[in-house]
């Protein structure tokens, strides 16, 4: 029965050994889901939130994978709209980690509520002043977006396609795909930049205040400018990570090398705006506000280094390997520069959570720092657990990878 789900012309390993996969990740699933029923049940003093953390792993979870699943939304942006049509073989496990990383921040945020039962109110009683009312609207809907694009997929089952209704369904909807992903990128971009525009109007977080354009702060630009850019990074990680599991080539290398190309542009450009930013913020904003901006690097945990570590080293550096030919191009390069880039857009998203939080703005307050509790640590490496096993689930069943069979021939 197994071997009649799988797509055709392809191999899977036996399911005996890809069943004792799953249940090794399940158990892991498990105690993540028992972390979360003891934040539900006993409340938030599971967690070692308090005063001054307000936001914490949670958050910075949540804003992480956010920006990581942003490859889904501009790669289907660069596929349908802009007519990249090379990236239509990895259009399919761009929207399956979007879809994995957005139902993973909506978990997310069912547990850092602290009563989901209420979670309704978001919609019911909106607060029309708050960016994170446009935010939790523009998530919703663009999971539902996710979702619909990630339906003909699934349809594309082996069996499921042989269904007529099933069948025409899905045709249908590949042909207006683009309506989705236009949907798509224009509700990313809101929420991407809300999410940053949050920290920026923080007047009273001098760490994480900056001007901007009417309304706007600059991390509302910046924020949605770096999930377009360091997403397709996730992306092409995730892909050669599969290669390597299953050892098998399952995206030719000029679909890589286009999409690493494109995105090491985009993080080269985000990071001159981030430079500038930065270098406004430390010598007009920060000392018009009575701050030097030594200030906030003035911990050991929260030093100088932590800039440096986001801006060069998980900006600059990962940005000229991809801008370069000979760089993209090779193995360890594209490796290397990928997994710098996921590590530096989450420092970014660990930065504008936690350093905002740490750095004391009274003179009589003192630098605080935080460490989770085991339930956060469990939640948080949930979605990671949820994730592999959607993901091999997906690709066990579905034609996730359209030039899989041509490239590993039986």
């Amino acid at each position: 029965m197994d071997s009649a789900l799988i797509p055709e012309g392809v191999k899977r390993c036996p399911l005996p050994q890809f069943t004792k996969g799953l249940a090794v990740v399940g158990a892991v699933l498990l105690w993540g889901v028992f972390a979360m029923l003891l934040c539900w049940l006993k409340g938030l003093n599971q967690t070692n939130m308090n005063d001054y953390y307000g936001f914490a792993l949670w958050i910075w979870a949540d804003l992480a994978v956010i920006a990581l699943g942003g490859g889904a939304f501009f790669t289907g942006l660069l596929k349908y709209i802009l007519g990249k049509d090379e990236l239509k073989n990895i259009i399919n496990f761009a929207v399956l980690i979007g879809f994995i990383c957005y139902s993973s921040a909506l978990l997310i945020l069912a547990i850092d509520i602290g009563q989901p039962l209420r979670g309704w109110f978001i919609f019911w009683h909106a607060n029309v002043h708050s960016m994170l009312t446009e935010v939790a609207f523009c998530l919703s809907c663009y999971f539902a977006v996710l979702t619909i694009e990630y339906l003909p997929l699934v349809l594309e089952n082996r069996q499921l396609d042989k269904v007529p209704f099933f069948h025409n369904l899905t045709h249908n909807m590949h042909e207006i795909m683009p309506v989705f992903a236009a949907t798509g990128a224009f509700l990313s971009c809101f929420h991407q930049g809300s999410l940053g525009g949050v920290a920026g109007v923080l007047y009273g977080r001098p760490f994480a205040y900056r001007e901007g354009l009417l309304v706007w702060p600059w991390t509302f630009f910046l924020f949605t400018w770096s999930a377009a850019a360091y997403g397709p990074c996730f992306t092409i990680f995730l892909t050669k990570l599969m290669e390597k599991i299953t050892t098998k080539k399952l995206v030719k290398d000029n679909v890589i090398e286009l999409l690493a190309k494109i995105s090491g542009w985009m993080i080269f450009t985000y990071i001159i705006a981030k430079i500038i930013d930065t270098g406004w913020w430390a010598f007009r904003t920060a000392p018009e506000m009575g701050f030097q901006w030594t200030d906030f690097y003035n911990n050991a945990f929260y030093g100088i280094w932590i800039l440096i570590a986001e801006i060069v080293v998980g900006g600059i550096f990962p940005a000229l390997i991809l801008i370069t030919p000979k760089g993209r191009s090779s193995s360890t390069g594209l490796w290397i520069a990928v997994i710098l880039a996921i590590i530096g857009v989450s420092l970014n998203r660990w930065v504008m959570v936690l350093q905002v939080m740490a750095v004391p703005v009274l003179s009589f307050d003192q630098w605080v720092l935080y460490f989770p509790s085991w339930q956060e640590i469990a939640t948080t490496i949930l979605p990671v657990a949820y994730g592999v096993i959607l993901t091999a689930l997906s690709y066990r069943y579905l034609p996730i990878f359209p030039q899989e069979k041509e490239l590993n021939p039986a």
